[in-house]
């Protein structure tokens, strides 16, 4: 009753254009007897027969958009403005031969939209009940290897358990994982980075060795602080509230930070295997390579020091303040930090010139180069100590320091 109803009232088209033995199926019915919300409509539907006829067909009805995802298969795509609606063709001679190809009993379960009856022929919804993902069969998990590492996400998305038997098995199967792209493994990743179980299954997957095609570097005691890192982030969280975005995907660096190797340079051979992006590359590294000069003796007073380190490191500033939090780093000294990356108008964290270097060259009398930047930066130094406060100080200030 539960889909019958959700259908009627949340399906963006008539169900009457669905054909006889249609049937609903994967994540959707699993999450609508979940009773899990979603903002957007995500439904698949299995038809034995022209399932890329009947995608077109309501495509047009409504106006709606229309893409042929894969023509082998028989995959097509309608997209309406609040759901997106896949229509694919049945795998085997019957819906439970289609079912049977899957990965977890919580994944195969199908509702017949015209007779509202659910098929389960590996009660899956008794595991839905019981919060355990289960296998269908090893040959599946085998099939495509990425479903290894969905048990984790899945696990972490719905927080679930996964049943003993099936995670022994994960385990034998896992060098399989080194067959799949690392495009698809790290979409994988992405969703265990940012759901709120992420660290602890992660934490799992790396006792269970499925980790190591993806992060050979990694050890106990930096999986292990995936927990702090969590922490440290809904410490500032809950003190800047209105400056970090309620959710856990902003600090996902900070968590990759911890699963590669220390060394940036083999970081960052690793994370381009992964493929991850240039700019979600460059912001681990500097976690990486400026964490510890907060650690440094005279930091927390020398404001030399604060200024070059906030030219270095940027808007990267919060994903680093959360990993150093984790290591330990002061609370003191992250706060204080944090206080000037949050002015905007901030000397240290967020500097604006006095002179330009247009300037510069008018009051030294000089040509253009390399020595212009120093003096900028020496400038701003000045200023953030106290020596200058306005552009006629900073002018008798580089006409005292830098002419001969």
């Amino acid at each position: 009753m539960i889909l019958h109803n959700f259908l009627k009232q949340n399906l963006p088209f008539d169900v009457n254009l669905l054909p006889d033995n249609c049937y609903l199926v994967g994540g959707a019915v699993r999450d609508i007897l979940l009773k899990r919300s979603r903002s957007y409509l995500d439904l698949d539907f299995v038809l034995p027969h022209k399932p890329i006829e009947t995608a077109k067909i309501i495509a047009r009805e409504y106006q709606a958009g229309f893409v042929v995802l894969d023509p082998v298969r028989y995959i097509a795509r309608v997209v309406f403005p609040h759901a997106t609606i896949d229509f694919a063709g049945q795998e085997g001679d019957s819906i439970y031969q289609d079912l049977a190809r899957r990965d977890y009993t919580i994944n195969a379960i199908a509702f017949h939209c015209r007779e509202g009856v659910i098929i389960d022929p590996f009660q899956g919804e008794i595991d839905i009940k019981k919060g355990i993902l289960k296998m269908i069969s090893r040959d599946n998990l085998a099939d495509d290897p990425l479903r290894l590492m969905r048990g984790y996400r899945q696990a972490s998305q719905l927080d679930f358990t996964i049943e003993s038997f099936t995670r022994a098995t994960i385990k034998d199967l896992k060098e399989l994982l080194k067959n799949v792209a690392m495009e698809r493994v790290n979409q994988e990743l992405a969703y265990l980075f940012e759901t709120k179980k992420g660290s602890y299954w992660l934490k799992e997957a790396f006792k269970d060795g499925l980790l190591d095609l993806c992060f050979p570097s990694a050890d106990e005691k930096m999986v292990n602080l995936l927990a702090n890192i969590d922490e440290s982030a809904q410490f500032l969280s809950s003190k800047y509230r209105s400056n970090f975005p309620d959710n856990y995907s902003w600090y996902k660096e900070a968590k990759l930070a911890c699963l590669t190797n220390q060394n940036p340079s083999i970081a960052e051979t690793e994370l381009i295997n992964l493929k991850y992006s240039r700019q979600e590359i460059k912001l681990v590294l500097t976690i990486l390579q400026f964490t510890n000069n907060l650690t440094e003796i005279d930091f927390q007073k020398n404001k030399r020091k604060q200024y070059f380190f906030f030219q270095s490191v940027g808007d990267y500033f919060p994903n680093l303040a959360v990993f150093a939090l984790a290591h330990n780093v002061s609370k003191d000294l992250i706060l204080q930090l944090m206080e000037l990356y949050q002015n905007p108008e901030d000397a240290i964290a967020h500097p604006q010139p006095l002179l330009s270097g247009k300037d510069i060259m008018k009051y030294l009398n000089i040509a253009p180069s390399p020595l212009i930047g120093k003096i900028l930066t020496e400038i701003q130094i000045a200023y953030i100590e106290g020596k200058i406060n306005d552009k006629k100080t900073a002018i008798d200030f580089i006409k005292n320091n830098f002419t001969t």
